[in-house]
């Protein structure tokens, strides 16, 4: 027993570390964009975590999916209480802990209730992978959907109902054992799903179950050490991050664009003579975005939030037309590109310098940013609260005002801005002749 609670330890322990490790590379990722203010109305932020992240809102605007990928959030959530007497078990070397706190009834009652979570989770996981590889549906196979991603996806769902074969394969073993009254294996309750597959195990002899119960055992909990550190480099890293990420919302106006301080300040100063500007305003390094240092860290939060479900992608007007963009591909370029540039910065020792790529041109093209329309479609579709928009709103700026780089239409439009104070091609002078001709 000493040696199963010290290899545990060391598991544990090792786990602790490489997911410490990698959490704190991806906060410093996010950490490297520009400050944004975002920690007002406390109040509303709450509220709106426990809407969106936490009851899942917008999930529900397409029932089916919501419904099933509810069994599987809400198994996640509270089947993980039972890891806590797993964790003391290994730890302490003790077997079902909490039976002697809380009595074979009650403790019963809890594994049930499990134990259904469970097989609700199996059924769930069946039904996406049914979904994505019989239905085949559209949006899970869009042109950033390479290989990886789509494996990724098909791995969760596969290590998910493993995990719960586990778990429901050890109760089964375990409540034959307590039958027998063999060892340790003491009075722990009715556990419901278990119990009604013991038939399966019945004709095992006592030590064929106690490896089924220690294999299950062992097996469920290296899974869930193993599955903690892969979330954190899978797409599934959203079942952490989407409650800060809706907590740090930006709460503005539908379709509002936020205007650059810089910008304003020439403006006001050119239209009106008597503006004087703020003493030692800051001029900016670089006009909008050209790599992920220059987005504000909520929108490198934002793409390492991103679910990958492709949903903002199939509201975008500009890719039901065929045209090349893709919102959810945004976001995944945004989310390498950190990680690529947050590697190499760490081989640098941590100095911060430029490796010759950037987010624009090197993963996100000019053709895809002036697809864009501006709707806000894959803003409104986006379950976790993030915005593909803001991101394509700062690159675009970046063409605009360091490379000059616009469509011949936005070109002739600005021009008439700058000399006629209206996108239109006439003379201010002559904006109310249309009244002569009546």
């Amino acid at each position: 027993m000493i040696v199963q609670q010290i290899v545990f330890i060391v598991l544990l322990l090792a786990t602790a570390f490489c997911f410490t490790k990698r959490i704190a590379f991806i906060r410093g990722n996010i950490l490297s964009g520009r400050a944004e203010k975002l920690n007002d109305q406390p109040a509303r932020r709450w509220k709106y975590m426990a809407l969106y992240a936490l009851g899942q809102k917008k999930m529900f605007k397409r029932i089916v999916p919501a419904v099933f990928h509810f069994m599987i959030y809400s198994g996640f959530i509270i089947i993980n209480l039972e890891i806590a007497e797993i964790m003391l078990d290994g730890i302490l070397g003790t077997h079902r802990l909490f039976v002697s706190v809380l009595g074979p009834g009650l403790y019963g009652t809890f594994i049930s209730i499990f134990e259904v979570l469970a097989v609700l989770v199996i059924l769930a996981c069946l039904v996406f992978l049914a979904r994505r590889w019989v239905l085949r549906l559209k949006r899970f196979f869009g042109r950033e959907m390479t290989r990886w991603p789509k494996l990724d996806a098909t791995l969760i769902l596969v290590i998910e109902t493993v995990l719960m074969t586990f778990f429901l394969s050890m109760n089964t073993a375990d409540s034959l054992l307590q039958d027998m009254g063999y060892g340790h294996y003491h009075e722990a309750g009715f556990f419901l799903v278990s119990d009604s597959l013991k038939t399966l195990f019945s004709s095992l002899d006592a030590g064929t179950l106690v490896f089924i119960e220690r294999f299950g055992w062992w097996a469920h909990i290296v899974g869930v050490f193993a599955f903690t550190i892969y979330i954190t480099y899978s797409k599934h890293l959203h079942i952490f991050l989407a409650f800060p990420n809706a907590w740090y919302t930006r709460f503005k106006s539908s379709g509002k664009i936020s205007n650059m301080p810089e910008v304003a300040r020439e403006v006001k100063a050119m239209f009106d003579p008597s503006y004087q500007p703020e003493e030692n305003a800051a001029t900016p390094d670089r006009f909008g975005a050209k790599d992920v240092t220059d987005l504000s860290w909520k929108s490198i939060m934002d793409a390492y939030s991103c679910t990958e479900c492709g949903r903002c992608t199939s509201e975008c007007p500009a890719n039901l037309t065929g045209k090349l963009l893709s919102p959810r591909k945004i976001m995944m370029d945004t989310r390498d590109r950190s990680d690529e540039l947050g590697y190499f910065i760490k081989k640098s020792g941590g100095e911060k310098k430029e490796d010759g790529k950037s987010l624009l041109h090197d993963y996100i093209s000019m053709e895809e940013l002036d697809a864009c329309t501006t709707c806000q479609a894959c803003v409104e579709a986006c379950p976790v609260s993030i915005s593909p928009l803001d991101i394509i709103i700062e690159l675009r700026r970046y063409l605009a005002m360091e490379e000059s780089k616009v469509p011949s239409e936005w070109a002739l439009m600005f021009g008439n801005i700058e000399n006629n104070g209206a996108p239109w091609q006439f003379s201010p002078s002559d904006r109310l002749n249309w009244k002569d001709e009546a």
